[in-house]
């Protein structure tokens, strides 16, 4: 038996990606748990640390990238996902293609002038804030953006200011007229963006970038597959100027067929809109108060049921991600109906399809 969640039926017709196993308390496994991919979805993955959320994404990966039709593209600011590129998969199997880019780089119009002024600080209502507004909307390279602020008739305090913090942004090495664009990200194999050797600033202005191009990709049918933008430690990138993109995509991204997946050890930091807008939420081991609060706040239809009547430490039912964790550590709380759960929210499925289309 194959429970699928995300789906209003458990229907193993449709196109579905293996994730795991619901676990018994005993550590007996049972039904297999499958994400319905027929549509799009936006998911949360919460969890501490060492909890199986890097996994969970992992696994979810490899199986969107056997899928027809989708583009899964994981961002890994913690080197996790380097296996997806490496031939062979945990289990001994042959892996998905996958591609891993270990230095990625954008096209510096990708980013939009209001995204540039936050990316170095300054507020377009200063003199140099407003040089580097004008130079972001009238270059598409940052050599251009440079050269627009070194011809400017601004006062040489406020060209100084502006050609130095883009002397900076060069200095990232993550900006490329030739950069990453949605046609090379929706080639039809997993896509891993290695972020873990960029400090903040240019690891996020990468996936603001990448989470626009996707986004405006598929509003302007300009790529014909679904892209699946898969996000580790997404903290890290809703405090940071990565924030606008990712919401964008979790408020209305499945209307033009785009999937976002945010997992984090902490559900605090994200906004409520990561959770509110979120069809499908994946809990592992939430021993914190706190971090139930977060999630109830969002979510009281589904959390307080849940956990509202459970003593705390008190064990839960969930599944296993994979590989085998302890019984009772895991939690999966999707909107349509698992056994166990009866509670819970029907989700109506999406219309688009990417194996219809």
């Amino acid at each position: 038996m194959t429970v699928v969640i995300g789906r209003a039926d458990s229907g193993e017709d449709a196109p579905h990606a293996r994730i795991g196993e619901y676990l018994a308390l005993d550590g007996s496994e049972g039904a297999t748990v499958a994400l319905d991919v027929d549509g799009p979805h936006a998911v949360s993955v919460v969890g501490k640390r060492g909890s199986g959320k890097s996994h969970t994404l992992g696994v979810l990966a490899e199986e969107l990238a056997r899928v027809r039709g989708l583009a899964p593209v994981v961002v890994d600011p913690m080197e996790s996902f380097s296996g997806l590129g490496s031939g062979v998969s945990d289990d001994g199997h042959a892996n998905v293609p996958a591609t891993v880019i270990e230095e990625p780089a954008v096209p510096a119009s990708a980013l939009d002038a209001r995204t540039w002024c936050d990316l170095l600080g300054l507020s377009p209502e200063t003199g140099a804030g407003a040089l580097v507004w004008q130079a972001a909307t009238a270059a598409e390279t940052l050599d251009g953006m440079a050269d627009h602020v070194a011809a400017s008739d601004a006062p040489s305090s406020q060209r100084r200011a502006a050609g130095n913090h883009f002397r900076l942004a060069a200095s990232w090495n993550v900006f490329d007229p030739a950069g990453l664009s949605a046609t090379e990200l929706a080639s039809g194999e997993a896509t891993v963006l290695d972020v873990s050797a960029l400090e903040v600033a240019p690891r996020n202005a990468v996936v603001a970038a990448v989470g626009e191009a996707l986004y405006h990709a598929r509003v302007t049918d300009t790529v014909d597959r679904f892209p699946w933008l898969l996000v580790d430690e997404a903290h890290a990138f809703f405090d940071g100027i990565a924030a606008g993109a990712l919401t964008q995509l979790l408020a209305r991204g499945r209307a033009p067929g785009v999937s976002p997946v945010v997992a984090t050890q902490r559900p605090t930091s994200l906004p409520a809109v990561a959770f509110s807008e979120s069809d499908v939420l994946i809990a592992h081991r939430l021993s914190s108060s706190g971090e139930r609060d977060a999630l109830r706040a969002a979510r009281p239809e589904v959390i307080s049921g849940v956990f509202g009547e459970r003593a705390p430490g008190a064990p839960l039912s969930g599944f296993v991600g994979g590989t085998r964790h302890t019984a009772g550590t895991t939690l999966l709380l999707p909107r349509s109906i698992p056994p166990d759960l009866p509670n819970l929210p029907v989700h109506t499925p999406f219309d688009t399809s990417p194996v219809k289309k």
